[in-house]
Formats: structure tokens, C-alpha cells, sequence
């Protein structure tokens, strides 16, 4: 019964190494990046993959050998108050956290800094309500909160090739903006106003969901990103502003 224990143990880990190792070959990973900075999200991913991947291998390791061996003769050594242990198991953890935060600095700075993210007006406002979401672009005098402010909802539209600036609005309780093809997530806290940016090189459709528990609709609050190119996005901001003219009646 030991042996088969062991085994089972064994299989279950080398399958959860395996599903790692073959995901992106059966299409059980991330979608593909779109974002200029997207790899360098990917290579802070994979950093922390390997390091949890090698404490993972290592604990099922432990464990098959510790089913393996039985039990030892003798009584257990207590382990409760053993300084060295005490400081391993502190230390080894705390160094790793430290590690990542470091290695993870220049992203962190590029991403959520104002004074480090490109220095453009804000494209839209993406406001988050329980169960969707709409998107507000400034009107002709480039301003918002004024009445000539252009909304849609559902589908996002931004230019390509050109960074782009969103504000993030919550109407009631915390959403979670997350674009997975631009490896881009930011909470949407009521009574803040976090802005976030990213750049697309070249058209994109891109799926954006809620990653944030926020009611019993949570499942259906989804969107899109559409990215295109300069003159598409001027051509999609002058058919809202006939829309917004026309006071709901077709032009013909």
C-alpha cells in the first residue's frame, strides 16, 4: 500500500510538471501579447513559475520520500522552538519575496507611476458598473465632465502605434479592469480615479473581462478592446459625434 501511495504521488506531480512543461504547445496558456511591454510581464510570470514550480517539485519530492521511508524507529524529534529551523523557513521564504520585488522594480515604476508613463492626455474614461462597462471619450474642447463628452458602451476603440491613457471609474462596488492580451490589470476602487496605460503596435481585437468577484452578474461583465489604426479611431470618434447630434434619428 506504501508503494502505491508513493507512486501516486509521484504521477501526480510529474503530471503537474507535464501540464506546465506542454501548455503553450495545446493552447492552455496566455493568449498572445499585443503589448509593447507585454514580454517583460510574461518574463516576470515565468520567474515566478520557476520558483514556485521548483518549491512545488521539491515538496512532492519530500513527500513520496517521507510515504517511502515509513515510519522511523523511535520517537519523533520535536521541531517546535528550533531556532535554526525557525530561521530557515523565515528567511529562505523572505529572501525569495524580496528578490521578485526587486527584479519586478522597473515594471512596477513604468506601469504606476504618473511621472514615469508617457506624458499624453487621456484617451477615455473606462467607467465600471455591476454588470458592464462603458467608455467615455472627451468631445470636440478635449475635455471631460463637459456635455459634449462622446459614450459608448460595451466595445473600447483606441489608436494603434501610440501609447494609450485610460482613466478607470467605478459607479458602485470594486471591479477589476483586465485585458489579457495586453497583460494589463488594474482594480477599479470606488472614489479613485487610477489611470493606466499601454501601447499596441499594430490592430488588435482583444477580450476585457471583470476580474474582481462584484455580484451575482460578475460572470457576464465583459467587453472588448478593439485597436486600430489612427485614422479608424478618428473615423469612430466623428460616427459618435454624428450619433450624439443626430438626437437619436438616422442621417440621410
Amino acid at each position: 500500500m506504501r508503494l502505491v501511495t508513493v507512486l501516486l504521488i509521484l504521477l501526480l506531480g510529474a503530471a503537474a510538471v507535464w501540464s506546465f512543461a506542454a501548455a503553450r504547445a495545446h493552447g492552455w496558456w496566455f493568449p498572445e501579447n499585443v503589448s509593447v511591454f507585454g514580454a517583460r510581464i510574461d518574463a516576470l510570470f515565468d520567474l515566478n513559475l520557476w520558483i514556485t514550480g521548483g518549491v512545488f517539485v521539491l515538496v512532492f519530492a519530500l513527500l513520496a520520500w517521507t510515504v517511502a521511508r515509513g515510519a522511523l524507529p523511535g520517537r519523533a524529534r520535536p521541531v517546535h522552538g528550533d531556532l535554526r529551523l525557525e530561521l530557515v523557513w523565515t528567511l529562505v521564504p523572505a529572501a525569495i519575496f524580496v528578490g521578485l520585488a526587486v527584479a519586478q522594480l522597473d515594471e512596477w515604476r513604468e506601469l504606476k507611476y504618473a511621472g514615469a508613463r508617457p506624458h499624453v492626455a487621456v484617451t477615455a474614461r473606462v467607467v465600471a458598473s455591476q454588470f458592464d462597462w462603458h467608455f467615455v471619450y472627451p468631445g470636440p474642447d478635449r475635455r471631460f465632465d463637459t456635455l459634449d463628452d462622446l459614450e459608448t458602451t460595451y466595445e473600447l476603440v483606441v489608436p494603434a502605434g501610440e501609447p494609450v491613457v485610460l482613466q478607470l471609474v467605478s459607479r458602485d462596488v470594486i471591479h477589476s479592469f483586465f485585458v489579457p492580451g495586453l497583460r494589463l490589470k488594474q482594480d477599479v476602487v470606488p472614489g479613485m480615479r487610477p489611470e493606466v496605460w499601454f501601447e499596441v503596435r499594430g490592430p488588435a481585437d482583444l477580450e476585457l473581462v471583470c476580474a474582481e468577484l462584484c455580484g451575482w452578474g460578475h460572470y457576464k461583465m465583459a467587453g472588448r478592446v478593439r485597436v486600430v489604426p489612427r485614422a479608424a479611431f478618428d473615423a469612430h470618434l466623428a460616427a459618435l459625434e454624428r450619433a450624439f447630434r443626430s438626437n437619436g434619428k438616422d442621417e440621410r
